[in-house]
């Protein structure tokens, strides 16, 4: 294993699909309370911003036109943060078409979803028709896809992907630990999923619920990053609700107690070869 010495990159997901107001209050849902969050976390440390965004009702939407308010918005506010927009199964329909309105847009990286999995209320459907077609989408717009494995076999169907020529390394790989339906967030999993990764793959970890410290810590250790936020978890402890800046903070106290600097957005562009995006001017 290639155990890395790289600056800790750590993504925020400030939204998801599932948490709502009455969940936590802290939950960003319009776009400015999404913006500003993601402006306290660059701040506190955090270099990708892992976005999805919600209607008028609050529902989880792919909508091109939010994802575009939404950029133009940051880009005004002079925030350089990667931005990772999110093409998942739960925005509101099942299609390539739908979930990749937004890959035309100014962004640097987009969620990739290998493999169909489970979760709690409804399938999480990907075929290999519907990645190809999310990925070429990608790579034609400039987007490093950043690959989303919940479980191994969605590891083994990049390796598959690859060898079409239709995922092109360097890889970037999430590997999302404890969605219920999907790998269970233990060490063992962890490192033998890791173990299991392309030769040259970066790699960040999500760890879901209660799994959240102890997969992140890990993920440090083995020299890969990390992915927080109140998309994989909507407390911060037993009884205390999170904010998406307590969450960044408390990784860079990890990190820092385990030797490893936190990376600026522009350092994490270079780990992760990622050309930075002319902005608009404002």
């Amino acid at each position: 294993m290639n155990y890395r010495k790289e600056k800790l990159i750590i993504t925020i997901a400030l939204t998801g699909n599932v948490p709502t107001k009455e969940m936590n209050p802290n939950t960003p849902i319009t776009i400015n309370e999404i913006v500003d969050d993601i402006i306290k976390c660059k701040e506190a440390g955090a270099s990708v911003a892992h976005i999805h965004v919600r209607d008028e009702e609050g529902n989880p939407t792919c909508d091109r036109e939010l994802y575009k308010k939404l950029l133009e918005e940051l880009e005004r506010r002079d925030c350089d943060i990667i931005t990772q927009l999110s093409t998942g199964a739960r925005g509101g329909g099942n299609t390539a078409k739908w979930r990749g309105q937004m890959l035309d847009l100014n962004a640097e990286m987009a969620s990739l979803a290998t493999g169909s999995s489970n979760f709690t209320t409804q399938v999480n459907a990907n075929s290999f028709e519907l990645i190809e077609e999310l990925a070429n989408k990608m790579y034609e717009n400039n987007i490093k896809p950043e690959i989303e494995a919940f479980d191994l076999g969605m590891i083994d169907n990049t390796k598959y992907l690859v060898k079409r020529g239709i995922l092109k390394p360097p890889l970037q790989f999430n590997l999302v630990m404890n969605v219920r339906g999907s790998v269970s967030g233990t060490l063992r999993n962890l490192l033998h999923m890791v173990e299991s990764l392309p030769e040259g793959s970066t790699f960040t970890v999500s760890g879901i619920g209660l799994s959240q410290v102890s997969m992140l810590t890990m993920s440090i250790l083995l020299g890969g990053h990390t992915r927080t936020g109140l998309e994989d978890t909507i407390l911060y402890d037993k009884g205390i609700l999170a904010t998406n800046q307590m969450l960044v903070e408390r990784v860079v106290r990890i990190a820092k107690e385990l030797g490893r600097e936190i990376a600026t957005p522009d350092e994490a562009r270079s780990i992760l070869g990622i050309k930075k995006i002319k902005r608009l001017q404002c």
